[in-house]
């Protein structure tokens, strides 16, 4: 049985690039919800005739499970790595949230992350092979901002879910959040456009700002052996800013 790390966020910004990293020596399974850029992703990937394109929404949470189990079936192939890489970024005044802008930040942030797990840990569905999950939060799931209310809201529910499941997965399964803090992907580049966020930003983070493949060394490392010993750990990669008390 080929075995295989699922990557969702893939078709673009960070999730992409982890992706592109891991497909040196892994198998994939690329999510994402537009064709086109799952496909770019793949023809940048290593070997992609090896890899398998997962085309899913993720706010469709009701179906995820249906979905993603009619792929490990038919293809006759099981997930030992889960790295959760998708996300949606909402700023808005929490008087101007809709519940069903708030559904969406959640299901895709939080509750497929759930959903995937509660399944890959089904014997009959992926044959007790899940061994590492890794989550993409946030500085923000530790820290407040005007406007962050439903993204912080889902990522600091992500790291809580994180911390529960390695106890309760231990020691089959490893379980670790990345708390990536500011760096340039698509989803961050209008806010980035702002000269005067970005100058705020460049001040506040001591190293000053990321780059993407920051977080991908993180995201290598904590799918790799090299972090055998590790679970239940948010890994925070924000260049100082978390840790900058200067105003």
């Amino acid at each position: 049985m080929n075995l295989y790390t699922l990557v969702t966020g893939a078709s673009s910004g960070l999730g992409q690039s982890i992706a592109v990293r891991l497909s040196d020596n892994r198998r994939l399974i690329l999510n994402g919800r537009n064709p086109e850029r799952l496909q770019q992703t793949l023809n940048s990937c290593a070997n992609p005739d090896q890899h398998i394109v997962w085309e899913f929404d993720l706010c469709d949470v009701q179906n995820l499970s249906d979905s993603l189990g009619a792929v490990i079936a038919e293809r006759k192939i099981a997930i030992d790595c889960f790295v959760h890489a998708a996300g949606i970024l909402k700023i808005l005044p929490v008087r101007s949230v809709t519940y069903k802008m708030l559904a969406e930040v959640l299901n895709t942030n939080l509750v497929s992350a759930f959903e995937i797990v509660s399944l890959l840990v089904r014997r009959r569905v992926n044959q007790q092979q899940l061994k590492n999950v890794v989550f993409v939060s946030s500085i923000a799931s530790e820290f407040g901002a005007p406007g962050f209310s439903m993204y912080a809201a889902s990522k600091s529910a992500l790291d809580g879910l994180m911390r529960s499941l390695a106890v309760e997965l231990a020691p089959n399964v490893r379980v670790n959040s990345i708390l990536p803090g500011g760096f340039r992907t698509p989803m961050t580049e209008a806010m980035l456009s702002d000269p005067t966020v970005e100058a705020k930003l460049v001040r506040d983070y001591p190293l000053g700002l990321g780059l993407i493949e920051d977080i991908v060394n993180a995201a290598d490392f904590l799918t790799s052996d090299r972090s055998r010993w590790i679970t239940g750990h948010q890994l925070v990669v924000d260049g100082g800013r978390s840790i900058n008390i200067a105003i």
